[in-house]
């Protein structure tokens, strides 16, 4: 936590610090463990042989998330963030170390004996090793969505609020075998090559989702912005959905809450929830995050994520 965000070549001075969970497999997983989900939790990925990696598989170990799926590097470090808050307004900036995650290989991804229903593999865009693009025009994700799909696993993907890299080329060649993807109006806007929407914009959100859908994504996107969210499915669903109404005060800061948007609707996929249901229970899982700076430490159950967004309400779009 910071007093306020320093111009270039000032200082500002840090009033609080903790460490914790970090990045879309992590959170999604941590937070889907809070919220209460009764099937397996499993974690794929590349950590290294230090305290943080060890840190993350107790962690996991805690939470009931199988660690079978992580592979210990004696190489490379674990990735790790550095989260500025600001505490006026909670609005965060990050300063990321990609470690070990920029060596994640397909290789390194194997479901063998896994008793998941979907598979989610994020952030594309911040994974070297499986972003890189080959000869033939695909990256290694693209490769490991088709496998999954194969392997009859639904296939989900997360983007991340990065300026750098050619978003179209890194993700365009994924799209074709995501059945669910998730991201924000940047995001978006950025892969459609369009001009971003006001975060209350219900027509504009809505044209954007439409763009992002056209590309190519098997079943639908959920789009989410710090006023709304999208839903939209091949199926001809469109759905429109406010955020919870979340007292400013309650506002501790915003790091993890595009994660837990996408744990409460793939907590709502999972259960075969209509998309409505599913936007509800995820914008109510974000808003409930927002009330500490970490990314899932006030992350409580569905039951008490839907009593919280009940209690503030749902703005109008």
């Amino acid at each position: 936590m910071i007093e306020a965000w320093p111009a270039q070549d000032s200082l500002v001075s840090i009033t609080s610090q903790a460490s914790g969970n970090g990045g879309c497999a992590y959170n999604v997983l941590k937070d889907l463990s809070r919220l209460g989900a009764g099937f397996p939790l499993e974690g794929i990925g590349l950590i290294g042989d230090d305290a943080d990696g060890k840190a993350i598989m107790d962690d996991c170990a805690d939470c009931g998330i199988s660690t079978t799926g992580l592979h210990v590097s004696e190489e490379h470090a674990t990735s790790y963030t550095d989260v500025m808050t600001v505490a006026g307004d909670g609005r965060r900036t990050f300063f990321h170390q990609r470690g070990a995650n920029a060596f994640l290989q397909e290789k390194h991804i194997r479901w063998d004996n896994s008793d998941a229903k979907f598979f989610l593999l994020g952030y594309l865009a911040l994974l070297d090793g499986l972003d890189a693009i080959g000869a033939d025009g695909r990256t290694g994700a693209s490769r490991v969505f088709e496998a999954a799909g194969r392997a009859g696993f639904f296939t989900c993907a997360d983007l991340v609020s990065s300026h750098s890299g050619d978003f179209p080329t890194v993700i365009g060649p994924s799209l074709p075998w995501i059945d669910w993807l998730f991201l924000n109006e940047l995001e978006a806007a950025r892969l459609v090559d369009q001009a971003m929407p006001a975060a209350d914009d219900r027509s504009g959100l809505l044209a954007l989702a439409e763009a992002v859908l056209e590309l190519g994504v098997r079943r639908g996107i959920f789009l989410h912005s710090a006023k709304a969210a999208i839903g939209m499915g091949r199926d001809g669903t469109a759905v429109a959905q406010g955020c919870v109404n979340v007292p400013r005060e309650m506002i501790r800061g915003t790091a993890g809450a595009g994660d837990a948007f996408a744990s409460g609707c793939l907590f709502g996929l999972h259960e075969e929830r209509p998309m409505r249901e599913c936007l509800e229970l995820g914008v109510s899982a974000a808003a409930c995050s927002l009330r500490d700076p970490s990314c899932s430490a006030s992350i409580p159950s569905a039951a008490e994520c839907a009593e919280f967004a009940r209690a503030h309400g749902f703005s109008t779009l």
